[in-house]
């Protein structure tokens, strides 16, 4: 198993992986505390990725990939995956309710 290095290539190929055999594919997630490391695989017990990261800013990354594999889990392998965002723009869309007055 060797680890891929950019982001972008890992998502792009961990989806690819899912789509084309849905029912053996696995998403885990192993993170080491004392270490910092994050290291995320999907494999299908032919092909395994892998991705290690100690950056914090990856977490958002790793968020929206989750909701990207929820959506193909419930959806199915051949749902569009273009409206699927992560948890700041789902943040974003939320109305205030202030506590002035009324006009």
């Amino acid at each position: 198993m060797v680890y891929i290095s950019s982001w972008d290539e890992f998502a792009e190929r961990s989806i690819q992986l899912f789509r084309a055999d849905p029912q053996s594919s696995r998403y885990a997630m192993k993170y080491r505390h004392c270490d910092g490391k994050l290291v995320l695989k999907v494999t299908d017990n032919r092909e395994s990725l892998k991705f290690k990261t100690d950056q914090a800013q990856d977490a958002k990354k790793m968020e929206k990939l989750n909701n990207i594999f929820f959506t193909l889990m419930v959806r199915g392998p051949d749902a569009d995956i273009t409206e699927v965002t992560g948890k700041e723009q789902a943040e974003t869309q939320v109305t205030k309710k202030g506590r002035g007055r009324k006009q």
